[in-house]
């Protein structure tokens, strides 16, 4: 079973590179061969110029991951895990001495420095092990959905972070299944799914590419909707009892939902979400 084929990106230096798939699409793959843990079976891999295989170590110290799953160590204090992780880089203990205090007042966990990590609460542990992966002030910071599961004060906080680290010269590539993410973070994305790229851009190159500038949301009793009589260059896309239309035309847009009695509509910009529905299909994935 082929996991990945023929994906070929480039990620640009100082830059934040958005990997988006739905389940099962190969991210999961792609990381773990980038990181040099999963071998591949063919093809060219490389990082910082160095092929994976060949300098797998010296590419590791220079990378940072924040994994999908928080594995902070619990036996030890916020203050401890960092040190810890510090050690498997050989780092001069007096160079974290001067390190984890600037780590911890950038994500806000200094007065946290020794309690115990079942004291934290989901944000607190997200933003620790954030700071933990730049423990060894790494050039590529991988960052594996870093905002699932958490609410919209502690997802901002690490959108900031993550543009803070951009401006501090870092390149971040990052997966996420919020599109507003992506297009919030992303100077560019790919988009796959079954192993196979879909599309590659600026979140604006691609919704220009594949959607129209406006989206009218309709919910309700949408099959009362005459779809057949709509204008030849309107979109639609039904979902349940939704009914998206796009079009370039937003006016004629919003003249038609006027007519639209009982139902609930939203009239909005096309997004990068669009795009990727688009692309991968609205039915669930596992």
């Amino acid at each position: 079973m082929v996991a990945v084929a023929d994906l070929s990106f480039d990620i640009q230096p100082q830059s934040c590179f958005g990997l988006l798939g739905p389940n099962g699409a190969g991210k999961t793959t792609t990381l773990r061969m980038l990181l040099g843990q999963s071998p591949r079976s063919g093809g060219v891999l490389e990082v910082f110029g160095q092929d994976i295989n060949h300098g797998r170590r010296a590419i590791r110290q220079r990378t940072g991951v924040v994994p999908q799953a928080d594995n902070l160590d619990p036996d030890f204090t916020v203050r401890e895990n960092l040190a810890m992780y510090g050690s498997y880089f050989r780092l001069d203990p007096k160079v974290m001495d001067e390190r984890i205090p600037t780590l911890l007042d950038m994500v806000e966990l200094a007065p946290r420095a020794n309690d115990r990590i079942s004291t934290l609460s989901g944000g607190m542990k997200r933003r620790l092990t954030l700071a933990r992966a730049l423990v060894n002030d790494p050039q590529l910071l991988v960052l594996d959905e870093p905002t699932t599961g958490l609410d919209p004060q502690a997802r901002h906080m690490i959108w900031s972070l993550i543009h803070q680290m951009k401006r501090s010269g870092k390149t971040i590539l990052l997966t996420t299944h919020y599109m507003e993410e992506a297009e919030r973070l992303c100077d560019d994305v790919i988009v796959i799914d079954e192993g196979s790229l879909l599309a590659k851009g600026s979140p604006s190159e691609l919704i220009e590419t594949f959607c129209e500038s406006t989206v009218l949301e309709i919910r309700g009793d949408v099959k009362e909707i005459r779809i057949q009589s709509l204008p030849a260059n309107w979109r639609t896309e039904e979902a349940g009892e939704s009914l998206y239309i796009y079009a370039d035309d937003s006016q004629a847009l919003e003249d038609f939902s006027k007519e639209l009695i009982g139902m609930l509509c939203l009239h909005r910009r096309a997004m990068l979400e669009d795009v990727f529905l688009r692309l991968t299909g609205r039915a669930l994935r596992g």
